[in-house]
């Protein structure tokens, strides 16, 4: 792969939204990991902030997600790694695009 990037996932893993297991006594919960490159994430972030002020479907999305009693923060979280899943689409899409043909 030329860019170095074998799954969504670690891409993901990357940017600092992967999800990492987080329990406190009977309560479940996903984090997401610290690590990362902090400058991907506060883009992705920067992204999702603005999809929240003007796109309608994540402001819809907020809402659903909000009803059924997530907070803002778990759902930024989940919005976050959309984003990033999203982003590696575009990634892969462009990374075979400008790959050079095995016939030349």
């Amino acid at each position: 792969m030329r860019n170095g990037l074998s799954s969504e996932a670690s891409f993901a893993a990357l940017c600092g939204v992967s999800l990492v297991e987080q329990s406190s006594g009977k309560t479940q919960r996903r984090r997401l990991n610290r690590g990362g490159n902090r400058q991907a994430n506060s883009a992705l972030y920067r992204i999702v902030v603005t999809r929240l002020r003007r796109d309608t479907r994540t402001r819809l999305y907020l809402e659903r997600r909000t009803k059924q009693g997530m907070s803002k923060r778990e759902i930024i979280r989940c919005l976050k790694r959309y984003v990033a899943r999203e982003i590696y689409g575009q990634i892969q899409r462009t990374s075979v695009l400008g790959a050079p043909s095995a016939a030349a």
